[in-house]
């Protein structure tokens, strides 16, 4: 038995839901520190410590399909779990920015058409949206395999969207996001249908 089926054996035993209960748990956690004092600038620090892990865990998404084909190890059974958390901190991020931070609609309505990172932001949440409202089997029958996919294709320019938000609201130069955006973009390339040039 390889490595791999090793792996996959023990990946089986454990309950997918554990990954919403992991989010949900991360979540409280970071809010709890914020309430802690773990930054002078408590909401800001829970802002972008939401936005960081959403981007994370949209990194991880990204990272089954590669994984199994690079590796053998299967992480498909927890991809919908890894999506939905994900959009989870998504909102969170969005809700201690909207509600505890600018705490005026008027004021987020400017925010979004005025500043160049926000608008990004918003249309990757706007992306992710129907991705999180039809990850379900009723929804995959409804739409059918084919036309599922490809709506679920826009994970990808989310991600990019994402890292570029990040990029973004840096305040000065900084490699992090960077290096978050080349993850992305390489991932992205590993699904390109690159073929061999044939000989004429």
């Amino acid at each position: 038995m390889t490595a791999a089926q090793r792996a996959n054996g023990w990946l089986r035993r454990v309950p997918a839901p554990l990954v919403y209960l992991a989010g949900l748990l991360y979540a409280a956690w970071l809010f709890w520190r914020a309430l802690s004092g773990a930054s002078v600038e408590p909401v800001n620090w829970l802002e972008r410590a939401y936005g960081l892990t959403a981007l994370r865990l949209l990194v991880a998404t990204l990272l089954v399909t590669p994984l199994r084909r690079w590796t053998g190890v299967s992480l498909l059974r927890f991809r919908r779990a890894l999506g939905l958390t994900c959009f989870g901190f998504v909102v969170a991020h969005v809700a201690v920015w909207a509600l505890l931070d600018v705490r005026s609609l008027g004021a987020v309505w400017a925010d979004i058409v005025k500043r160049p990172y926000i608008t990004v932001g918003m249309a990757a949440l706007l992306l992710l949206l129907p991705l999180a409202l039809t990850s379900n089997d009723a929804s995959l029958r409804r739409l059918g395999a084919a036309a599922w996919r490809r709506l679920h294709w826009l994970t990808y320019p989310a991600a990019v969207l994402g890292a570029i938000h990040f990029i973004w609201l840096q305040r000065a130069f900084a490699i992090q996001p960077l290096v978050y955006l080349a993850i992305i973009l390489l991932l992205l390339a590993t699904r390109l249908p690159w073929r061999r040039p044939t000989l004429a």
